[in-house]
Parts: structure tokens; sequence; C-alpha cells
């Protein structure tokens, strides 16, 4: 199966799933497909029932709901991409951004690529936007023991952090406090990102962030969506 096909069948496949356990699916799904990952970008995704408690001030709770749901979903993916795409998928990992109606499925392959082999744009100093990101990073939490970027294409961006909790996250997580920890966490992540200096690094202005964490792992996911114009 071709490149493209096999992101048709993957974009199908996650849209379908959405629409059967929300009522309705993404208006579109744009899909990239580069060992060891499969990126996902949804538009247009917000349920009716959402619509309604989104308009009484509820995303805490939509987008709690949405986590349990991925969650349960995990092990059914695992399987039907298997069968129906041939991927190994270890993990699956997701954001929403409710307000632009976007989310962003991730998936993490059996397969191994170093970060050297995803081509990196010209122009652009890596160990500067690895510098910036680390910056970022330790506003919220703390300089990660190590950190991998992926330029997944002209417009996306991959971070792969590890050692990146602190202390008194991990008592919360093993507390049983993920979900809240993931909601506290979560805007700080944006804001950070969006008010440091990592647009300036990219060349980039940065449209939208979406993060997932695997906690058990100490690892995070960080996708970037990149405007097209250059930062100021």
């Amino acid at each position: 199966m071709s490149n493209q096909k096999l992101a048709a069948e993957v974009g199908n496949y996650i849209s379908g799933l959405l629409r059967e356990h929300f009522g309705k699916g993404p208006t579109s799904a744009y899909v990239i497909i580069k060992p060891p990952f499969f990126f996902v970008h949804l538009r247009g995704f917000l349920a009716p029932t959402e619509r309604i408690l989104l308009n009484q001030k509820e995303t805490k709770r939509i987008l709690e709901i949405r986590d349990l749901l991925m969650d349960e979903l995990k092990s059914r993916v695992k399987i039907d991409l298997w069968k129906q795409a041939g991927l190994d998928v270890l993990d699956i990992y997701s954001d929403w951004n409710l307000e632009n109606k976007t989310g962003v499925v991730l998936g993490i392959l059996d397969e191994e690529t170093a970060e050297e082999t995803l081509a990196w744009p010209g122009g652009i100093s890596r160990e500067l936007v690895l510098k910036e990101m680390n910056k970022a990073s330790a506003v919220v939490e703390k300089t990660p023991g190590e950190t991998a970027i992926y330029w997944m294409n002209d417009r996306i961006v991959l971070i792969v952090r590890e050692d990146i909790l602190v202390p008194i996250e991990k008592e919360l997580i093993r507390l049983g406090h993920g979900e809240i920890l993931k909601s506290a966490k979560r805007p700080l992540e944006r804001s950070s990102v969006f008010t440091g200096r990592l647009k300036t690094a990219l060349d980039r202005q940065i449209s939208e962030v979406f993060v997932d964490w695997d906690f058990e792992g100490d690892i995070s996911y960080m996708v970037l969506i990149l405007d097209g114009e250059p930062a100021d």
C-alpha cells in the first residue's frame, strides 16, 4: 500500500471511529505517516452535545470525557490499524482545541527512526530550537533529560521530551490524579510556547500547540502547528 493510500486509510478510520462514538466526525483529517510516528490533524470536530457544554463554559468536562474515551479506545485502535493498515501501533496520544474545533491524534509505531533521518529545513538552527524548547519546558516544570525534535513537514513539528516530570507531579500521578495534572499542565505548556522565543527560533508563527503525556514512561509528546508567516 502506498503512503498516500495508507494515510487515507488511517484518516478514514479515525474519522469513522470518532463519528461512531461522538455522533459526529471531523470535517477533515490530515494524516502524516513518518515512522515511528503517524499524525492526524482533525478539523471541524465538535459534537452537538459538546457544543452545548462549551456554550455553558464546561470545557473541562468535555476534555475529561474525550480523554477517558480515547483511553478506552486505544486497544481497539491498535488492533484495527494493524488489521486494516498493517501498522504496528504501540500507543496513541491525543489533545484538543475546542474553540478551534481541532485536535490531534498521535500514534507511536513499533519502528525505530533516528531524529536526524527526518529532513530538517535549511536556515533553521536545530541547536537554537532545542535551546528555546528546553527553556520553555523549564518555565513550566524542568529542563528535560532528553529532547528530540522531528520536523514532520513544513508546518508540523513534533517534540518528544523525556525525564520531564518533577517530584510533586510524580506523586500526584501515583495518587491517581493524572487527569487533573493534565488539565493543569496543558494551558501552562501552551502559554510557555506562545510567550517564549521558540517561534523566533523556528522563524515561523505558531498557530496551535497540542500536548499529551506518557506519565508511566515520563515522556511528553508536543505537536506544533505552524503558520506560513515568518515570526516577527
